[in-house]
């Protein structure tokens, strides 16, 4: 399916969501499950420490790390796997609240002004948001993208998802990406931090570690 698939039925999120909802959202079984906390990951597991996040290897999968242009910071962790993407960025949250209520309403906002459409779904997580999003070609002719845009809050952390690629509009791809995402684990740390500031991402040597042979290494991506 390409980018330019209309969502059946697409609207702006749904206006009985209250933008002011800070309870939770996440999966009931997400210390189990995933994504986890660093204290409920299993430390012998072979993890690629990315700082913020750490990132289980499997076979296919590629990372890269999107780099702010200016500042040289790392701002994201792209996930290429099996003709998909997936975007994960962990951010500092409130002990005993969430942000991914309020986050989806603003991000369903932001498409809205730019000429897009969303639609509220459930997906494994819980409530997401299936967006079509206008996009202009280098020679100036419009498309459109469609993205997942998938969240869950933890503990003191919120980490979000971006879905792109067959993740966003095929089942079976969006339940391997479902599965991606599941396996990271979010290390939030001590350090204190307001909420909705991301965790520092770093590179993999930064911390002395290299990612498996088997993986690709990251690499810098001033893109965006």
């Amino acid at each position: 399916m390409s980018d330019s698939t209309a969502i059946e039925g697409a609207e702006p999120e749904d206006a009985a969501v209250d933008q002011r909802d800070e309870s939770k959202s996440a999966p009931t079984n997400r210390d189990s499950e995933g994504p986890l906390d660093e204290s409920e990951a299993n430390a012998v597991r072979p993890y690629v420490d990315l700082g913020g996040v750490k990132i289980l290897p499997r076979e296919g999968l590629h990372l890269r790390l999107e780099v702010e242009e200016g500042s040289k910071r790392v701002v994201a962790v792209a996930l290429d796997y099996e003709g998909s993407t997936l975007q994960v960025q962990p951010f500092a949250a409130p002990r005993t609240t969430g942000l991914w209520h309020e986050i989806r309403q603003q991000i369903a906002d932001q498409i809205r002004k730019q000429g897009g459409k969303t639609k509220l779904q459930d997906g494994a997580f819980g409530l997401e948001l299936l967006a079509e999003i206008p996009t202009v070609a280098t020679g100036g002719e419009e498309s459109k993208r469609i993205a997942r845009f998938i969240g869950v809050d933890g503990p003191r952390w919120f980490l979000r998802g971006v879905v792109a690629g067959k993740g966003a509009v095929d089942a079976e791809a969006g339940g391997k990406i479902d599965d991606l995402f599941r396996s990271v684990v979010v290390v939030r740390g001590s350090t204190p931090m307001p909420p909705r500031d991301l965790i520092p991402l770093h590179m993999p040597n930064a911390a002395g570690g290299t990612p498996p042979a088997d993986q690709e290494a990251p690499t810098a991506n001033t893109g965006s």
